[in-house]
């Protein structure tokens, strides 16, 4: 089967135009898990609040929807596991489960698996629809980050989304921007292969 006619069919994700195999497979979830975890590493603290602006919420959005729903869930479901058990790639190198915002990191594994759930629909076919998926990925992450934060931190709720949801939303709305750009194009550009 060609990359034009695999890139077009229904159900596809960008995963799906590389051969097919369990090597592929794993080889998927690892290196998004890797991806993850070096773009926790790219930490900003934000004033006020417990939870640092990451690149690690656009990675598990990308990897998911890249991926597919399947294979992102895994390869978030690595990145949350192997960080748990003390590899040092959640945001600014630490590990461990229990901090304040290891409810993001559980976040993004349910959002890695909705936006790739969305993709294999084709929402990251377009610009708008790739921003409708950034959108409900972002949202799903702060479902449940933010009251994970809530009770982690002893906050109330309304404290939780001034310091774990608002300072973040103009960095979501770039990342969201960056992958309207990105994944539509890619879609394009294999398409004419």
């Amino acid at each position: 089967m060609s990359t034009a006619s695999v890139s077009f069919r229904p159900g596809a994700v960008l995963a799906d135009l590389l051969p097919a195999s369990r090597v592929r497979d794993i080889a998927l979830v690892a290196g998004g898990a890797a991806l993850t975890g070096l773009a926790a590493q790219i930490a900003v603290p934000v004033p006020g609040s417990p939870v640092p602006v990451t690149g690690q919420t656009f990675a598990a959005l990308l990897v998911g929807t890249a991926f597919g729903a399947r294979r992102g869930f895994l390869a978030l479901a690595l990145y949350a596991l192997a960080g748990t058990a003390g590899v040092p790639w959640f945001a600014g190198g630490s590990s461990g489960a229990g901090g304040a915002s290891f409810g993001y990191v559980l976040g993004m594994l349910l959002a890695a698996t909705v936006v790739g759930a969305l993709a294999r629909r084709g929402a990251d076919r377009s610009v708008l629809r790739t921003a409708g998926t950034m959108v409900l990925g972002s949202a799903v992450i702060y479902a449940v980050g933010v009251p994970y934060l809530a009770l982690s931190a002893g906050m109330s709720f309304g404290a939780a989304v001034a310091a774990g949801l608002t300072p973040f939303l103009i960095g979501d709305a770039l990342k969201a921007a960056l992958a309207m750009g990105l994944l539509p194009t890619a879609w394009k550009l294999l398409g004419r292969a």
